[in-house]
C-alpha cells in the first residue's frame, strides 16, 4: 500500500510543479512565448498521462487484500452510481472546449501560424457547472468510490487521489480567480464547491 501512496504522491508533485508558474516561466524562457502558448498545454497533458501509466499498472499488478465486495442490491446501486459518474464526467467534459482542454487547438494554431494565445475561453457557469464548480472532480469521485470490490490497495489509492483532487480544486480556484476576477467571485458565491446544494461561506 505504501508504494501506491508514494506513486500518487509522485504523480501529484509532478503534476503540481508543471502547473505552477515557475515551470511555465522556465518553458517560456527556453522555448519562447509563442511555443509556450502553442505547446505547453499538450506537453503538460502528455506528461500527466505518461506519469499516470505506472500508477495504473501498479493497481493491476498489486491488487491487494479484498476488504469488501458488493452483491445483490448493493452491487446494483454501486454500479448505478458509477454510471452516473461516467455520464456526468463526459457531459461536463463536453461543456468545455475539448480541443483546448487537451492542447490540440493550441498546437493547430502554432503549426498553422495562427495568432497565439487563443482568445480567452469564457467561464463555464451553466449545465453541470451550475451544479458545482468542479463537476469533473465530483463525477471522478463517484466513479472511484463505489467499487464493487474494494481492496486495501485500491482504498489507499482512492484516499490519496481524493486528497489530491481536493487540494487541486483549491489551487485551480486560485488560478480561475486570477483569470476571471470578480466574475469568478460572483460565480463562487452562487455555486457550491464540490457537493451539490451545499454552499460554504
Amino acid at each position: 500500500m505504501v508504494i501506491i501512496l508514494l506513486a500518487v504522491l509522485a504523480f501529484g508533485v509532478i503534476h503540481s510543479v508543471l502547473a505552477g508558474n515557475a515551470a511555465r516561466a522556465a518553458f517560456r524562457r527556453q522555448f519562447g512565448e509563442r511555443a509556450y502558448h502553442g505547446l505547453y498545454r499538450l506537453v503538460y497533458n502528455t506528461i500527466a498521462v505518461v506519469t499516470a501509466a505506472p500508477l495504473a499498472l501498479l493497481l493491476v499488478v498489486l491488487p491487494g487484500r479484498e476488504l469488501w465486495r458488493s452483491e445483490g442490491t448493493l452491487l446494483a446501486a454501486a454500479l448505478a452510481v458509477q454510471l452516473i459518474g461516467v455520464c456526468g464526467f463526459l457531459i461536463a467534459l463536453l461543456q468545455v472546449d475539448i480541443g483546448r482542454f487537451i492542447g490540440l487547438s493550441q498546437l493547430r494554431a502554432y503549426v498553422m501560424g495562427a495568432a497565439l494565445p487563443l482568445p480567452p475561453e469564457p467561464l463555464q457557469q451553466s449545465g453541470l457547472y451550475g451544479l458545482v464548480r468542479h463537476p469533473l472532480y465530483l463525477f471522478s469521485l463517484l466513479v472511484m468510490w463505489p467499487m464493487p470490490v474494494m481492496t486495501d490497495t485500491l482504498l489507499m489509492f482512492n484516499l490519496a487521489a481524493t486528497a489530491y483532487l481536493l487540494v487541486g480544486s483549491r489551487l485551480e480556484e486560485k488560478r480561475l480567480l486570477a483569470l476571471f476576477g470578480q466574475e469568478y467571485v460572483d460565480y463562487r458565491r452562487r455555486v457550491p464547491w464540490l457537493l451539490p446544494f451545499l454552499r460554504s461561506r
